[in-house]
């Protein structure tokens, strides 16, 4: 996909991974619309980019999500690429973690991106691309973060299905699987206390990956054991 040019939505875009990913791809010449929860947040944000289109969603309120992907699509005429980079995390031993909790987990990192993309594919052309944070959780859960990693996991697993079906109609799925970053995320849980963690990546320099596998019409998107991002063609 040519990024100069592209009508890209980004969900998630008052977070720290999702500006640096505003940022990077409105510098390649991309017309951005951004999509948040909280509305002054969301107000600050799109300061940065005079013009560009603002949806606000809930993450438990699935018709909101819909409704950001349709309302910005409506005002760029169109979408070429949607980005959900949005999420929440918890920590605990999994029977400390309570069942509101868990449900939380799931609703806000599953549930969520799945109605944006399904709100996406109702409307995107060939040669679009839809794209969702994961984590390396996704494909290595963690001891005390039993119910974080099943929600990461379960949307792994939503994508690849997804991605052979949306193959058909011509609309790429990126997966976005980085490891630990420096975004400040493991300080917001929603539940516990993070435990001792190394120093995160560079939230930018996974940014510039991302937009790097947009152009490339990428199927994932992960960090190598020293913590470069590496962008591959196809997912494994």
């Amino acid at each position: 996909m040519e990024l100069s040019g592209a009508r890209v939505m980004v969900a998630g875009a008052t977070g720290v991974l999702g500006g640096a990913i505003t940022a990077e791809v409105a510098g390649r010449g991309a017309l951005v619309a951004l999509a948040g929860r909280d509305p002054s947040r969301l107000a600050h944000a799109a300061r940065s980019y005079p013009g560009a289109p603002t949806a606000r969603f809930d993450a438990y309120d699935p018709a909101s999500c819909a409704r950001a992907v349709h309302d910005t699509a409506a005002a760029l005429q169109g979408l070429d690429a949607v980005v959900i980079a949005f999420g929440t995390v918890a920590f605990g031993a999994a029977q400390e973690v309570g069942d509101e909790v868990a449900e939380h987990l799931m609703a806000v990192n599953h549930l969520a991106p799945a109605a944006f993309f399904r709100a996406a594919l109702g409307i995107l052309r060939p040669g679009s691309v839809v794209a969702a944070v994961t984590g390396v959780v996704a494909e290595r859960p963690q001891p005390r973060m039993a119910d974080y990693s099943a929600s990461k996991a379960a949307l792994r697993a939503w994508l690849d299905a997804v991605r052979r079906e949306a193959r058909s109609a011509g609309v790429g799925v990126l997966e976005i699987r980085p490891g630990h970053l420096d975004t400040g995320f493991a300080q917001r849980p929603v539940a516990g206390t993070a435990p001792p963690l190394p120093g995160g990546g560079d939230p930018r320099q996974l940014a510039a990956a991302v937009a790097d596998a947009l152009a490339a019409d990428a199927e994932l998107l992960r960090t190598s054991p020293d913590g470069t991002p590496v962008v591959e063609r196809r997912s494994r």
